[in-house]
C-alpha cells in the first residue's frame, strides 16, 4: 500500500512541477497599470460618461473629460 502513495506522490510531483500549464498572463500593460491608448480610442468622461475620442479629449490630473464644462464643473 505504501508503494501505491509514492508512486501517485512522485506523478503528482511530476505533474505539478513539468506538465501543468499556467494560464498565460496577458501582458496587456497589468504590470504598469497603465494603458497606451491609441489616437481613435474611446474614453469615458469622468464627469458625465459619454465617450469621445483620446484625441479629442481633456486630460487632467489622469482622469479623461469630454469637454472645458465637465473639466469646470469636476473642480
Amino acid at each position: 500500500m505504501l508503494k501505491y502513495l509514492v508512486v501517485i506522490g512522485v506523478i503528482a510531483v511530476v505533474y505539478y512541477f513539468f506538465i501543468k500549464k499556467t494560464p498565460p498572463v496577458s501582458s496587456s500593460n497589468k504590470k504598469s497599470g497603465t494603458q497606451k491608448l491609441e489616437d481613435n480610442d474611446m474614453v469615458a468622461c469622468s464627469e458625465c460618461g459619454i465617450y469621445t475620442e483620446v484625441n479629442e479629449a481633456i486630460l487632467s490630473n489622469g482622469k479623461y473629460y469630454c469637454s472645458k464644462e465637465c473639466l469646470k464643473d469636476s473642480q
